[in-house]
């Protein structure tokens, strides 16, 4: 989906990682300690919510909906909000505080399904508000040709807490017992602290960039509503749609390795650590890559990865050659795809609308999750876990030519 560089593109600076910039690596850090906090909870929650509250496929497809797409909306109130005070760092501040504190809402919420999804989805309602001013201000502090560079890089250092986070989990459980009832609490405890360590990096390390108020593109409503004229913005919002639809989502990838392995809970956060040690280890390679040879072909390649994942889930492969080969093509996948719209989105938007720009396309892709997940659980439930997840490779691969076609360097040259 990196519409700027579908064809192949000169590099036009050294490309060393000081050149990407230390606001890049300051909003990297605090994207670290917070996926530590997150993936604490992402880690633990499947198997929480699925053997330890015995929530159905289909309902656990809408709570997993509601994490990542029932807030989307907000991101364009919290993009546009951001573009239009100008300050990126308070909206993005305010998001990761309020994820912070919903870390102890779940502790409140007990064991109460409509509490625990009241609490994700305003969890949620933080992470969109956040996420679109900090991809803004990546764009606003890196040269347009290494953005995909800069990009990689964050990534990267977001997977290294995405890496800690569930060995964080892990060792929690060890510490309080598994089977104690009160294990999963003291996850939700640590999570919290850990989540406001990274509030505090963020007001004493990240810089704002407030952009001057500009004349030829002045922020307002309908100025956000003509976004949607230009044809690379359409194209890439189809794109997002189509491309997110074709994503379950980790919860059920990780709860049908769980239920073709049958593997002990206790040990269920460490699939997690295995996608992102793979996701650590290739994001900045394949970031800089997409700047070299062009993004679309990174980005169809990870989806043809989540294709082949889905594909060994539904085949007869088992054992550890099943755990290192999904685990390995699923961190792939994220690492050639994560932030690759935002990266693309950068350079087709005027900085005064920058971040209403970008949250546009994470609205569009989230709306897709949420339904994505929504149908795949009812799947699940009605067809049986092979068939869902056959239907799900298919519709991976259709999703990559439809993507193609609809970004193909003509279309984008017309």
């Amino acid at each position: 989906m990196y519409l700027a560089t579908i064809g192949r593109r000169e590099h036009t600076s050294k490309g060393k990682l000081s050149a990407v910039g230390a606001n890049v690596f300051a909003l990297g850090a605090v994207s670290l300690v917070t996926d530590v906090s997150s993936e604490m909870v992402t880690a633990v929650l499947p198997v929480y919510l699925v053997l330890g509250l015995h929530l159905s496929p289909a309902a656990y497809g809408l709570v997993d909906g509601l994490y990542t797409g029932a807030t989307a909306l907000l991101r364009i109130v919290g993009g546009y909000v951001a573009d239009r005070v100008r300050r990126r760092k308070v909206v993005a501040g305010a998001g990761y505080a309020l994820s912070a504190v919903m870390k102890l809402g779940l502790l409140a919420a007990g064991s109460s399904a409509g509490a625990i999804g009241a609490v994700i989805t305003l969890d949620r309602t933080g992470k969109g508000l956040r996420t679109a001013p900090r991809d803004a201000l990546i764009t606003l502090s890196t040269p347009e040709p290494l953005l995909g560079r800069a990009f990689g890089v964050h990534r990267a250092m977001d997977s290294m807490g995405a890496f800690a986070g569930p060995l964080v989990a892990l060792a929690v459980l060890a510490a309080v017992g598994a089977t104690n009832p009160e294990a999963f609490d003291a996850v939700f405890v640590v999570s919290f602290c850990v989540a406001a360590i990274g509030v505090l990096l963020l007001v004493l390390f990240v810089r704002d960039h407030r952009t001057p108020k500009a004349a030829a593109h002045p922020v307002s409503p309908r100025a956000a509503a003509d976004l949607l004229r230009g044809s690379g913005v359409r194209r890439l919002l189809v794109a997002a749609c189509v491309l997110g639809l074709a994503t379950v989502g980790d919860g059920f990838v990780y709860l049908l390795l769980q239920h073709k392995e049958d593997i002990a809970t206790g040990w269920f956060p460490l699939l997690a650590v295995g996608t992102n040690l793979s996701y650590l280890l290739l994001a900045a390679p394949l970031g800089a890559l997409a700047d070299r040879v062009g993004r679309l072909p990174v980005v169809l390649g990870g989806y043809g990865a989540l294709a082949l994942v889905y594909l060994l889930l539904a085949g007869p492969v088992s054992g550890w050659p099943l755990f290192v080969l999904s685990l390995a093509l699923y961190g792939a996948f994220y690492a050639a795809t994560d932030g690759v719209l935002m990266a693309l989105a950068g350079p087709l938007l005027p900085e005064s609308l920058r971040t209403t720009g970008i949250s546009l396309v994470q609205t569009a892709q989230a709306l897709a999750y949420f339904a994505s997940s929504v149908l795949f659980g009812l799947a699940w439930q009605f067809w049986g876990p092979g068939l869902a997840i056959g239907v799900a490779a298919g519709a991976a691969v259709l999703a990559i030519a439809v993507t193609f076609v609809v970004l193909s360097p003509r279309k984008v040259a017309a």
